[in-house]
């Protein structure tokens, strides 16, 4: 009775069995894969989704990455590529000004000719994988030979170029199992890439930050562009004369929609995952590095809501900076709770209870392993006070502030003059007594002057474009506490302890210690220092001081006069002779030797290859009692709607059309009458798969990854099927969107829709 009734309830609500784990490489689909995916209801050949040889195209040739940041989906024979908008956030915010915020208004190019060029980006089209494993292992033992290791960095560089020069693509090497294998993956690379189309943030990012992770959500979560090329159809670099590329394949768009139940897959570039890793570390980061982060982070955050909720011009400045502070935040907060809520320690624990059985019964393995669990408890517990102070530096005087930028340029700066002299630089102000250098080509004296003035100047400069120095004084006091609270004394330099001790003051009695005036300590640095104000910083920069009147700035020295070397050290004393990272990549080569003699098949932690994952549409149930549908339509939009909340605002358009419910030939069901905005798979994805086009059966669009659940944030780590859910937009909002807000009617024409 029991079983039967959670078998309706499951039906009912779209439930579907747990998913098949994996990120499977996309080289590495072989028949056993293929009958799985075909099992679920692939209908398609694994040749017709990835074959590096064939004539024709497949799958895998429409599918492109962003800078391995994000991934697109060409979707005409035009070079037109769809991807998420959080993922082209960055290109809209720097497009925007208070006169035309195109966050807030969208941005929609109506002609070809108002395309915009965006300076820098490029997408990278996947051509082949080679496995090069026994070429890196043949390398590596013949520099061991000759007496000379070679370092990844230079192995990766010299593979790399072969392949570039014999092929005249870009080469990656990539290691999988931390070295087990090596995979070269070549790419044609085009970087004439202009934006199209991007909705306003009330709908592409509708929700904000409360819906972040969350389920139900309601976003628009899309963008296009366009790629260029030259008239010879080869990459090339932004040019007038050059025309929308000619792509080899395209995904045909779907609009029959989909059911729970239904196959789906996702091609794409996950970022990294983890779930290779042992239990000291992954406790390790729980209970030491990410609290910090999330705290520190958190802090800063509740900083720039305040003033952005105040000020519309604070808002834009500060928005693209806020989401990513949000999203990482959200992420390790998310991860914390999952780990424990999960078990997952436990779960690691016993496998590596299995693995040490599995090494205990070969005297081989003994050798290599026998103490290998035991090393990495004792390094993770060991490191636990120098990496407390490490992270704390690091999310307050590297991270803490944006203006803190500007002050590197310049410690750049200094040190490439004096390394330019034949000078070591120690600190940063071990400056007196050395002799004014002879003028040469890359700077004439201690004055800045010349060229290389010139572009450090303008360097520091361009860090104020977007920046408020309101709410950075608000985010360096955050800082100042912080740093002075939780970072030993003992690391800290001369002028950071003179600031401390001349704004502390040691009370006694029962309310007793220490107590520091924090206030005055940043109002002393804000007050004096040329960084902290437009007009003093301009007219200090035009005028010819010696560097030593540069170095000499407060904010510069307090940001800059202790390096993270100092912590890497103490870190790197802590851990001895053998450090942690050498010991995680021996538990990868023993997890993975132990796998593959049991004949379980694997698949390797994401690392920005391309990777397929496959699973189907449906809901799940989060907590006891509590059960999910799969899928989410415009009244969720109405139900949510708060004109007093940004995150939950809509304009007016958007608004009336949302009321009208007309959905015209992009709805379903009786006339039109229904409309999907988000649904939900169980994919197998990961940052990096934002924009990854979501498949069905027959290999056709129907929507875009573009978040997880909640209830999947310790997915880096450890997979939990029938949590783990991939949060996707229907392709048929997105057209609607396009055509009925937008009119956007050339690309519905383009699209052949």
């Amino acid at each position: 009775m029991r079983r039967y009734f959670l078998t309706v309830i499951m039906l009912a609500a779209g439930l579907t069995a747990a998913a098949d784990e994996g990120m499977w490489m996309i080289q590495a689909i072989d028949s056993a894969l293929e009958k799985k995916m075909q099992e679920r209801g692939l209908e398609l050949s694994a040749g017709e989704i990835y074959d590096a040889d064939a004539p024709g195209a497949t799958i895998a040739d429409a599918i492109v990455s962003l800078e391995f940041g994000c991934t697109g989906s060409i979707i005409s024979d035009q070079g037109l590529m769809i991807t998420n908008h959080h993922c082209a956030y960055g290109d809209v915010h720097k497009l925007s000004t208070p006169e035309h915020n195109y966050l807030d208004e969208g941005f929609w190019a109506m002609h070809s000719d108002e395309e915009v060029n965006i300076n820098g980006k490029s997408v990278l089209f996947l051509k082949k994988v080679i496995d090069v494993t026994d070429e890196v292992n043949a390398r590596k033992t013949e520099a061991e030979a000759d007496k000379r290791p070679m370092g990844m960095r230079k192995l990766s560089y010299l593979i790399e170029t072969e392949y570039k020069n014999k092929t005249g693509l870009e080469a990656y090497l990539s290691s999988m199992w931390d070295g087990s294998k090596y995979y070269i993956a070549l790419y044609e690379v085009y970087k004439d890439v202009r934006l199209v189309a991007a909705p306003p943030v009330s709908a592409a990012a509708f929700g904000g930050d409360i819906d972040n992770w969350e389920w139900p959500q309601h976003k628009c979560d899309f963008a296009m562009y366009r790629i260029y090329t030259a008239p010879d159809g080869s990459p090339a670099e932004y040019s007038e004369e050059n025309v929308p590329l000619k792509p080899k394949a395209k995904l045909k768009i779907s609009l029959d929609g989909y059911k729970a139940g239904d196959y789906t897959m996702i091609l794409g570039y996950p970022g990294s995952t983890n779930r290779y890793s042992n239990s000291y570390e992954v406790r390790f980061n729980q209970t030491v590095k990410q609290p910090i982060c999330n705290s520190l982070r958190g802090g800063q955050m509740e900083i720039i809501k305040k003033w952005m909720d105040a000020d519309p011009e604070i808002r834009l400045k500060y928005s693209d900076y806020f989401f990513t502070l949000s999203n990482i935040q959200e992420l390790f907060s998310g991860e914390v709770e999952c780990i424990d809520r999960f078990d997952v320690i436990s779960r690691k624990e016993a496998m590596e209870k299995e693995l040490q059985e599995w090494i205990e019964a070969s005297p081989e393995r003994m050798e290599r392993w026998g103490n290998l669990l035991n090393d990495l408890k004792t390094k993770y517990l060991a490191v636990e006070t120098p990496e407390h102070n490490i992270n704390y530096f690091r999310e307050t005087v590297i991270r803490g502030t944006r203006i803190s930028r500007a002050c590197s340029k310049l410690n750049a700066f200094r040190t490439a003059v004096m390394t330019s002299q034949g000078i070591t630089p120690k600190k940063p102000f071990e400056l007196k007594g050395v002799p004014d250098p002879v003028e040469t080509e890359f700077c004439c004296t201690y004055k800045f002057c010349g060229k290389r003035f010139e572009k450090n100047i303008s360097a520091i400069l361009k860090e104020y474009k977007g920046l408020d120095l309101r709410v950075e004084k608000d985010l360096f006091r955050f800082a100042v506490e912080q740093f002075y609270r939780n970072v030993d004394h003992a690391f800290i330099g001369d002028f950071q302890k003179k600031l401390y001790h001349e704004n502390s003051v040691y009370l006694t009695g029962i309310h007793g210690g220490m107590r520091t005036d924090y206030d005055k300590i940043t109002d002393y640095i804000w007050n004096n220092s040329f960084f902290t104000d437009k007009e003093r910083l301009d007219k200090f920069l035009s005028e010819e001081h010696t560097l030593d009147e540069y170095l000499g700035d407060p904010l510069f020295r307090f940001l800059q006069e202790v390096k993270i070397t100092v912590f890497n050290d103490a870190t790197s004393a802590a851990e001895g002779e053998v450090s942690r990272s050498a010991l995680n990549k021996e538990f990868t080569h023993a997890l993975y030797q132990m796998r593959l003699d049991k004949g379980i098949v694997q698949y390797p932690d994401a690392n920005s290859t391309m990777r397929i994952t496959y699973g189907t549409v449906g809901g799940y149930e989060p907590r006891d009692g509590i059960v999910c549908d799969w899928k989410t339509t415009p009244e969720g939009i109405l139900e949510k709607y708060d004109p007093a909340d940004y995150d939950f605002t809509l304009n007016d358009h958007q608004y009336l059309l949302y009321r009208q419910g007309d959905w015209g030939k992009w709805g379903f069901g009786a006339e039109g009458s229904n409309m999907y905005v988000n649904f939900l798979t169980d994919n197998d994805i990961t940052g990096g798969n934002s924009g990854s086009p979501v498949l069905n059966s027959r290999g056709e669009l129907i929507g875009l990854a573009f978040d997880g659940n909640k209830e999947s944030l310790a997915s880096d780590v450890w997979c939990t099927p029938g949590y783990n859910k991939c949060v996707c937009v229907d392709i048929r909002f997105i057209l609607w969107t396009l055509d009925r807000y937008a009119g956007m009617t050339r690309i519905i024409e383009e699209l052949g829709l």
